[in-house]
């Protein structure tokens, strides 16, 4: 089977080369960059940038036939995604977790990090215009969860007149995915709408085992926008976003239920330009997410039931000022309230959170971009954070340029790491958040279940600190000629104050209670490389590649102090590994072709990563070489689409073609996927 798919894929290649004639196309009209929005909060052309930073377009999306965000995410350099419980998928970027990485949706976050990972299976990519990535620490302008970057989903806008489409796609494990989107605009007003249905049976990986790995579910997401312009210098921005999810919860045999999911936002904007030097803008954004779930027994009785209810709302002001075409400034003030009402708290706990930000973009000559900018958060509940960044460009000449850029980032204690109130009633240990430790353990030694203090409360009477990272990158971009780009991006991430779990105290049942604390210092570095070849109007190559070096630096301390045995032998520096979870290696490699005379369009895509860590196997409390890893995989898809009488289009894919599993450690990879898709334009 292996053999005759890459045969196949070969011949297909090979054949459409020669199908015609390639000739350069004199009328061609120079391709202007990429435009960029989330790095600076304004509009910058990608190649300007002094910051790391890449655009995945909405002619890459469509070509690949990809329904969810995290399929799309999983093939850019340097991002892995990375399984949740669920089936639920979380981004890496840079060696960093995924509770490191702010997610926006037409520049406003996504809410809902019930365990700190945010599941990126939520958004659909039927009406995304563009992704943006910025990697780096960008809490000078987003605060909190931007501490390793920002991911920021462009949404469609509609175009002039009335237009529509309807798009299916259909495959493995009864997978079915519906969206349709009409749009209107004309003079003054545009309105859109967007609605997308997608379902599946899920999957299972192991035979042997009972249970899905997946669980079947089934979700809705609906999105408008509106835009309305009172004159050429005053416009008002509406949208709003629902999403709604039903899966089923099977824990075991005897257990089941289900888990619901419901997502809204609104988003309000009012734009004002009052000369050619200062503008302005108002803006409205709330938000809520609320995850319910239960437990039945066989004989219906409900045995547990939990409830997640998070609510955001954050008014901002923002300013520009550009005195003259080399130099411009960008401030705002807003503010951040935030509320939970989650089983296992005892209290319903709030989070205000003011911040003010400022900016400055600098062209001091037509070679030299600089950029200055910083952000203060003061917040209720945990310490107020300073966050600087500085980032210079220097374009040596037309084909050579270098960028470097340093920040300051910030992930702020969440909600569960303060307020947590958790005892498992099977086992009997207990988990509270670091705000009720001091008044939570006098009550239980009141009670006679303590049984003794192993953390003085004294070491809680202070505030739990953000973790916070320093982060350098240094950039080259090299375009030889003109359809051949080169990006090389070396980086290091210093991170401080991670937040970690320890035992603070033993019960007299035999169990302990746990809680949260700064301890850990870890860093990541690496190197990241980008290229990508359009030798003509119909054939484009691009590949990626990045090495990355996660550690802690305690443990780099173990190893050089020959503190850390593998029985019987004591390990070196050289032994360690490294964090859990990390791959040394990633790469993806990508070809597009187009052939005009049959209206078609195929693709080829893989990706590699690594091995990887997952447990420690030897019980020394560290990943070295001699624990078991995960063995590194490859994943190769293809797609193909043909256009029919201009608006209809058919495409066939396969994905994992190789038909990689592994269900011992891998859930999030499900097996080969055949499907089928058809988009009509309306």
């Amino acid at each position: 089977m292996r053999k005759l798919i890459i045969q196949s894929l070969l011949i297909l290649f090979v054949t459409v080369a020669f199908s015609q004639e390639q000739k350069n196309d004199s009328t061609k009209v120079e391709r202007l960059g990429e435009v960029l929005i989330t790095a600076t909060r304004t509009e910058r052309q990608l190649s300007s940038l002094p910051l790391p930073a890449q655009i995945v377009s909405k002619k890459e999306i469509e070509a690949v036939n990809s329904v969810r965000l995290s399929d799309i995410l999983n093939e850019q350099t340097g991002l892995i995604t990375v399984p949740d419980f669920g089936g639920g998928e979380g981004i890496q970027l840079q060696g960093l977790d995924s509770q490191y990485t702010l997610i926006l949706i037409d520049g406003v976050p996504l809410i809902g990090r019930s365990a700190g990972t945010l599941d990126i299976n939520r958004v659909t990519v039927g009406n995304i215009k563009q992704i943006e990535v910025v990697k780096g620490a960008s809490s000078s302008l987003y605060g909190s969860e931007a501490l390793g970057g920002v991911i920021n989903i462009i949404t469609e806008n509609p175009k002039f007149g009335l237009t529509g489409s309807a798009n299916y796609r259909g495959g493995t494990n009864n997978s079915h995915d519906v969206s349709a989107d009409i749009g209107y605009r004309k003079d003054k007003f545009s309105i859109s709408a967007f609605a997308n249905r997608y379902s599946t049976d899920g999957y299972k990986l192991d035979e042997n085992n009972t249970l899905n790995t997946v669980d079947p579910f089934i979700n809705y997401t609906f999105n408008t926008k509106l835009r309305y312009h009172f004159s050429e210098n005053t416009s008002l921005f509406v949208s709003g976003r629902y999403f709604i999810q039903n899966q089923d919860y099977v824990a075991s045999e005897e257990l089941s239920g289900e888990s619901d999911l419901n997502e809204w936002n609104l988003h309000l904007k009012l734009d004002h330009k009052y000369n050619d030097k200062w503008s302005s803008y108002f803006e409205f954004y709330t938000t809520r997410y609320k995850a319910e779930e239960y437990l039945n027994d066989s004989k219906d009785f409900l045995i547990s039931e939990g409830e997640f209810d998070q609510l955001l709302i954050r008014p901002e002001i923002r300013a520009s000022y550009n005195p003259n075409e080399k130099n411009s400034f960008i401030g705002g003030l807003g503010w951040n309230r935030e509320t939970l009402d989650r089983t296992d708290f005892s209290t319903n706990p709030e989070f205000n959170s003011p911040y003010v930000f400022l900016q400055y973009d600098a062209n001091p000559t037509e070679n030299l971009n600089v950029l200055l900018g910083a952000r203060f958060d003061s917040h209720s509940e945990y310490k107020s954070q300073f966050s600087p960044k500085g980032a210079i460009r220097y374009e040596i000449n037309d084909k050579l340029s270098v960028k470097g850029s340093v920040g300051y980032g910030f992930k702020a204690p969440d909600f569960r790491q303060l307020f947590f109130d958790f005892t498992n009633s099977t086992v009997g240990y207990t988990v509270l958040g670091y705000n009720q430790v001091t008044t939570r353990i006098p009550e239980l030694e009141a009670q006679g279940q303590i049984l003794n203090i192993v953390v003085p409360l004294s070491e809680f009477e202070d505030e739990l600190r953000p973790e916070n990272s320093v982060s350098f990158n240094l950039g080259v971009n090299y375009k030889p000629i003109s359809d051949l780009s080169i990006d090389v991006n070396v980086f290091r991430n210093n991170i401080q104050d991670l937040i970690d779990t320890r035992v603070i105290a033993n019960k007299t049942n035999g169990q302990n209670i746990f809680s949260y604390y700064n301890i850990n210092k870890v860093y990541t570095q690496g190197m990241e490389f980008n290229a990508s070849w359009k030798p003509n109007n119909y054939l484009k190559f691009s590949g990626g590649y990045q090495l990355l070096y996660a550690k802690d630096k305690d443990a780099e301390k173990a190893f050089e102090n020959g503190e850390v045995y593998a029985p019987p032998f004591m390990l070196g520096k050289s032994a360690y590994f490294g964090l859990f979870n990390r791959s040394r290696h990633m790469a993806n490699a990508k070809v597009f072709y187009t052939i005009e005379p049959w209206d078609l369009n195929t693709n080829l895509r893989a990706t590699y990563r690594s091995k990887y860590g997952l447990f420690d196997t030897n019980s020394n409390g560290y990943l070295d070489e001699f624990d078991e890893f995960v063995d590194g995989y490859a994943i190769l898809d293809w797609a193909v689409n043909k256009t029919i009488y201009k608006n209809y289009e058919l495409g066939l894919g396969i994905d994992n073609i190789f038909d990689f599993t592994d269900p011992q450690n891998i859930s999030n990879i499900s097996g080969r996927l055949f499907y089928g898709r058809i988009h009509i334009k309306l």
